[in-house]
């Protein structure tokens, strides 16, 4: 009988060791596959603009950059279970491939708006600025000093299509000035030099129009409306923040949280305001009114 107790106690503590060891290896195992899941990298296909400095564009070298593209790529550093690839394509192309789920994220100077947060994933945290203010005869200088201005003198403002966002931002302007409303009045969509040969024949007095457009084509010398700029200026009204547009999945919910998290630190390290200079020659951030 002692025997047998021997031999059995010995069968039961070698049971246990075995045990134990599987247990432990098992661990090992799930820890092993904790780490290879927390280490795994996600790819996501970044498509953007192709010629629209300084937000998004190919450069001289054939290589996606911009103002936009260099905020994504400051964030791509900062998510290490994230790896962007960039492809410039159309404004077209961009908007169809992200609703299809080609491309994962897009940017393009996007203000959000309501139908694009229902298409779309729109995070919280923007990633640049669109300065966007008026546009009128140089000689009518000292009279529009602000939009403001503008709307007390009762101002003549060139009419603005309904599905154009700039609509909705005069229509919050009167909102908030009931007093001193600017008229607005719906458009079909018009070119640039339409409006601006308006403004200097007297038909309208003023333009609502975005900063860098105007910069573009007034102000550059090799602009197509350069021979305006001696008649026409313009001042800023404010800045309206632009996101990137996400592909709607559950994966890209929780990138748009990783995203949002990253853009916060580099607001806070400078990173945002020193790109903003070196490629607007000024902080687009400071035109927003919070």
């Amino acid at each position: 009988m002692g025997k047998n107790y021997k031999i059995i106690g010995g069968a039961i503590a070698a049971v246990v060791i075995i045990g134990g060891v599987v247990l432990i290896r098992g661990l090992q195992q799930d820890k092993k596959a904790d780490a290879e899941t927390t280490n795994k990298v996600t790819i996501l296909q970044v498509a953007h603009t192709q010629n629209y400095k300084p937000y998004d564009y190919v450069n001289e070298a054939g290589e996606s950059d911009g103002f936009e593209v260099q905020v994504l790529k400051a964030v791509d550093k900062k998510l290490k279970n994230y790896k962007f690839e960039y492809n410039p394509t159309s404004d077209e192309d961009l908007l169809v491939g992200l609703e299809s789920g080609k491309y994962d994220i897009g940017t393009k100077g996007a203000w959000k708006t309501a139908e694009r947060e229902e298409k779309f994933i729109i995070p919280e945290e923007k990633i640049a600025a669109s300065v966007i203010g008026l546009t009128f005869r140089k000689a009518d200088a000292a009279k529009y000093t602000s939009l403001e201005a503008f709307a007390k003198a009762g101002g003549r403002l060139v009419p603005i299509s309904p599905q154009n966002a700039q609509y909705q931002v005069i229509e919050e302007f009167n909102q908030k000035n009931p007093a001193t409303p600017i008229n607005l009045a719906a458009s079909e969509q018009f070119t640039i030099s339409d409006a601006y040969a308006w403004v200097l024949e007297n038909r309208y007095d003023g333009f609502f129009d975005i900063k860098l457009s105007f910069d573009n084509s007034v102000l550059a010398e090799a602009g197509p409306y350069h021979q305006y700029v001696n008649d026409l200026s313009y001042i800023p009204y404010k800045g309206i923040p632009t996101y990137p547009i996400i592909h709607k999945d559950e994966a890209n919910e929780e990138f748009a949280k990783a995203y949002d998290q990253a853009v916060k630190e580099l607001a806070e390290d400078g990173t945002l305001k020193k790109l903003s200079i070196k490629y607007f020659g000024e902080d687009v951030f400071s035109y927003i009114q919070e």
